[in-house]
């Protein structure tokens, strides 16, 4: 299967690899510049101070200070086992609720590549990869 392989919108990704994924100070620049409180409030962030709070606020002068990023956590700091953006609609497909700023392990994430191989024999529009 190619790199351009197309996503059947089934969620078994999002289910299964959607939640406890490390972040990168660049997927919170657009989030903080858009003032959106609503995607940050999900991230736990660890300062190089070893202080921990939400990303709710967060100001790009703080990111020189960030140590860790980590994905999804409730507004009140507790780990999330789902990613709160996760959107299942009437028509079965699943939707992601911050596409056009989702972070980039969720970009990056293509079961169909290499890398994948072993995930990708549980994903729909993998299943006619020869191992």
């Amino acid at each position: 299967m190619s790199a351009d392989q197309e996503c059947l919108q089934c969620g078994v990704c999002c289910e299964k690899w959607g939640w406890d994924q490390y972040g990168i100070p660049a997927d919170l620049k657009p989030w903080i510049k858009g003032r959106r409180d609503d995607i940050l409030q999900h991230v736990s962030i660890r300062f190089r101070n070893h202080r921990r709070s939400t990303g709710a606020g967060l100001t790009l002068a703080d990111l020189p200070e960030v140590e860790r990023i980590y994905y999804w956590v409730s507004p009140s700091g507790s780990k999330l086992d789902y990613c709160p953006f996760y959107d299942k609609r009437e028509d079965g497909k699943v939707y992601c609720g911050i596409h056009t700023v989702k972070p980039a392990v969720c970009i990056g994430f293509a079961p169909w590549l290499e890398v994948y191989h072993d995930y990708g024999l549980n994903c729909p529009a993998c299943r006619d990869i020869a191992p």
